[in-house]
Formats: C-alpha cells, sequence, structure tokens
C-alpha cells in the first residue's frame, strides 16, 4: 500500500477525532492496549494517564510502547510507532502543560466541553509522556489508494505465496 507522505501523515495527525491506541508491557511481561486521545506538536506525539491508571504504571516500569493511529472512513490512513515513551512532566507539574492538555481534549470535544473537562479533572493528576516521530525505533504509514492509483500491487509481497503474480 502506499506510504503516507509527509504532507499526508501531518495532515492526519492533525485531524480532529482520531484516536490513538498505546500498547505497553505490563510488569507480568503480559500486553496492556488502551485507547486514548493524543496531540501532534514539533515532531512528536503527546499523550497523558492519568496517575493511577494501569498503563502509566506499566510505562514507569518499561518505557517501550508502541503506538497505533488509524482511521475507519476511506482512505483507511494508518500510522505505526514503536520506540521508547518518554516523560515529560511526572505528575505534580500538570500547571506546566495544562494549555497542552486543553488542546488535546478540544481536537474530541467542543471547546467549552474541552474547558469543563479540565476543569472537572484539575485534582486528577496526570503524566505528560510522548515520542519523538523522529527517534522512533520504527514507523510505518500507509493508505488504500485514491482515486487515479491503480488498486492492484498495492499489498506487500510477504503476505503472498511466492507463485502468486500482482
Amino acid at each position: 500500500m502506499p506510504k503516507l507522505t509527509e504532507t499526508e501523515l501531518l495532515d492526519f495527525l492533525d485531524e480532529r477525532r482520531v484516536v490513538m491506541r498505546i500498547a505497553v508491557v505490563r510488569p507480568d511481561s503480559s500486553p496492556l492496549v488502551v485507547p486514548l486521545w493524543f496531540i501532534h506538536q514539533d515532531g512528536a506525539i503527546y499523550f497523558t494517564p492519568r496517575e493511577k491508571s494501569d498503563w502509566f504504571t506499566c510505562l514507569r516500569h518499561d518505557p517501550r510502547a508502541a503506538l497505533s493511529i488509524d482511521e475507519q472512513p476511506h482512505p483507511y490512513r494508518k500510522l505505526l510507532v514503536e520506540g521508547q515513551a518518554e516523560l515529560v512532566h511526572d505528575i505534580g507539574n500538570d500547571d506546566a502543560w495544562r494549555d497542552l492538555y486543553l488542546a488535546m481534549a478540544k481536537r474530541y470535544v467542543a471547546a467549552d466541553a474541552a474547558a469543563a473537562d479540565v476543569a472537572n479533572t484539575v485534582n486528577e493528576p496526570r503524566g505528560l509522556y510522548r515520542m519523538v516521530l523522529a527517534d522512533a525505533t520504527r514507523l510505518r504509514s500507509w493508505r488504500m489508494p485514491v482515486e487515479g492509483e491503480p488498486a492492484m500491487g498495492i499489498w506487500a509481497g510477504r503476505y503472498f505465496k511466492d507463485e502468486t503474480a500482482f
């Protein structure tokens, strides 16, 4: 499938209401996947766990993470990022980045609802993490062909038996 161009990728990451899923490793080595809000700024994906969330505990134990950002409507844009999640602000420093959280919330709900969410959760400490795309261990993106692009031969050859012609 075609990879997203840099412009397509930036447009996709700025799309409102696209949810991200984060995969982390529990201390017992089992996986945990959680859907969450995110925001893309300055070449990094920012996301925020509440202090008592399981996945915050996981990231504190092991910062390796995988992010999956995708959409359901055509052209089915997708981005997979693997790497180390960096703790930018630990709990107790929420005031330093509350404006970023408000901007993140506004990507998913109306401005007044976003402001209410921030106000209603001001006493629920959060951490702020990011994954810098340029530092990712692995980054893959793709989309389905759009009008005018050939629909055949879009799949990677590794998905087919050797004798399959495409």
